[in-house]
């Protein structure tokens, strides 16, 4: 199947979906879908609630496209590779919707940055977490603050350190990044469905509100990220970084 991200609107609640095979890493075009998508669904008034999720089963991101990356050849297609997913991260706090995640499978980089950026977010079992930035020559730099902002400074730490380490969905639910985890992708599916039909006959505008309270603090961070993109363009240039990318394609 061919990349997609889509939208499909079901009682009142946006399903965002990504998908890109095997492993659903996000590439410039996908990133940018994403945040049309979500920018679209924060206007549309026949959306109440949003969910998002991406297709196929056991991985839910790998993160950035390494045949991607490994293209970048100056700082400003660097920074404009990662702006890629400060954009989406902005997108998801700013949306006055609550965005419910769904991850039903590995979450690498980048992935585990889009979790740690929505709402509430429920997964499988399968769901295990690593950040390997560092261990490629680059580092978790954009996603840092939404990661750390959920599960706290040591956590975070622990993940980005131990860049080869795949952390199981258990550990990631008892730092708080995911609210529950479930032995089946269809009980995980029948849980979201369920807290998104809940959610969507709130008062919109009383959710909205609570959004914005649990957002206080991170007004600076369309500055904060376009910084860390233009750090993450260019520790992608490093002699580390551009070996690793050219031996893993």
């Amino acid at each position: 199947m061919k990349p997609y991200v889509t939208l499909e609107i079901l009682e009142k609640v946006g399903y965002i979906e990504f998908f890109n095979h095997p492993h659903n890493a996000l590439t410039p075009s996908l990133l940018n879908d994403l945040t049309s998508l979500i920018n679209s669904a924060a206007v549309d008034n026949k959306i109440h609630i949003i969910v998002l999720k991406s297709g196929g089963d056991r991985a839910f991101c790998a993160g950035a496209s390494f045949n991607h990356m490994v293209e970048i050849s100056d700082e400003a297609e660097g920074k404009s590779f990662f702006m890629g997913f400060a954009n989406v991260i902005n997108a998801l706090r700013k949306c006055p919707k609550i965005i419910i995640g769904s991850i039903q499978g590995k979450a690498v980089g980048g992935g585990v940055g889009l979790a740690s950026a929505v709402d509430i977010c429920f997964a499988t079992e399968f769901a295990d977490i690593k950040l390997s930035e560092l261990s490629v020559g680059i580092g978790p730099f954009v996603i840092e603050p939404a990661i750390k902002r959920k599960i706290g400074v040591s956590a975070m730490s622990q993940l980005a350190l131990k860049a080869q380490t795949f952390f199981s969905a258990k550990w990631a639910m008892d730092k708080g990044l995911y609210a529950n985890v479930f032995e089946s992708n269809k009980e995980l599916i029948r849980e979201v469905q369920s807290l998104a039909s809940e959610l969507s006959s709130y008062n919109i505008d009383s959710l909205a509100a609570f959004k914005r309270i649990q957002w206080e603090g991170t007004d600076d961070w369309d500055k904060l990220l376009e910084s860390r993109a233009q750090l993450s363009g260019k520790m992608s240039l490093s002699p580390k970084a551009k070996s690793y990318l050219k031996k893993f394609i």
